[in-house]
């Protein structure tokens, strides 16, 4: 399934969710520890996110796969140097899609795919990293509601992709018998997820599932991509918990 948003928009988004992460990170100790990547300490989380995009554009730049880059390589500078590491990895990616064409096929890890696939793909990891970012840090974390349901539904084209198990073993375990997971956001349509025994199947619209998700659709990102649990106040679950629990031990990309 194709975005919902446009490649404008799209790019918007990231400059949108570069800048939140810049300010969280923003005269911060660069050994502080990130809890929701407990291996890392913030050094290393802001020298991914610019590493990431730099090596998805030069990836689109080239038309050829190139190894995934070891985060803990990264050299995003001193922390005054920060801003600007991020934001020329930004600024890469977008030109270098504008430049080739959103519509061009580049390398994915599902095979050719258009390039506005990997300014998607950095979009959605960067949310999820500029909540790391805040949490970390102690700082608001805002995202725009099209933002936060995008990373839902890129989560779930990844995860029902033919192959992806090939990457990730674990979603093998996501097939079932039909039973269906919903998230159920207040301000659009949800997401109904069925455990087919073939395959994982999803899509939107209203949610009438064994395991329910209520909540704002930010929080409901942050439940799906391991940033929230489900026992916290800001959401609500319904029907089967062990359902649930044992789809979110699974999905984690």
């Amino acid at each position: 399934m194709t975005s919902t948003l446009d490649t404008a928009r799209l790019a918007e988004g990231l400059w949108e969710q570069t800048r939140g992460f810049t300010r969280a990170v923003a005269g911060r100790d660069p050994d502080t520890r990130v809890p929701t990547c407990p291996e890392w300490p913030l050094r290393t989380l802001v020298g991914h996110v610019g590493q990431e995009h730099r090596w998805a554009a030069e990836l689109v730049r080239r038309g050829e796969q190139l190894p995934i880059p070891d985060p803990r390589q990264a050299e995003p500078g001193a922390p005054d140097e920060w801003a600007r590491w991020l934001r020329e990895g930004t600024e890469a990616l977008i030109s270098t899609i504008q430049e080739t064409g959103a519509d061009t096929e580049t390398r994915t890890f599902f095979g050719p795919r258009p390039a506005a696939f990997w300014l998607r793909r950095m979009l959605s990891d960067t949310c999820v990293h500029h909540y790391d970012a805040a949490f970390a840090t102690d700082t608001p974390f805002e995202m725009a509601d099209d933002l936060a349901a995008d990373v839902i539904s890129e989560n779930l084209d990844l995860l029902s992709t033919p192959g992806f198990e090939t990457t990730r073993p674990a979603v093998a375990g996501l097939r079932g018998r039909g039973e269906r997971i919903g998230f159920r956001p207040r301000s659009t349509e949800g997401w109904v997820i069925t455990r087919a025994p073939e395959a994982l199947r999803w899509e939107r619209g209203p949610v009438m599932a064994d395991a329910v998700v209520s909540g704002a659709v930010a929080d409901l990102m942050l439940v799906f991509s391991h940033r929230l649990p489900p026992e916290d106040d800001r959401v609500t679950v319904t029907g089967d918990r062990a359902l649930l629990n044992h789809w979110l031990a699974h999905v984690a990309l």
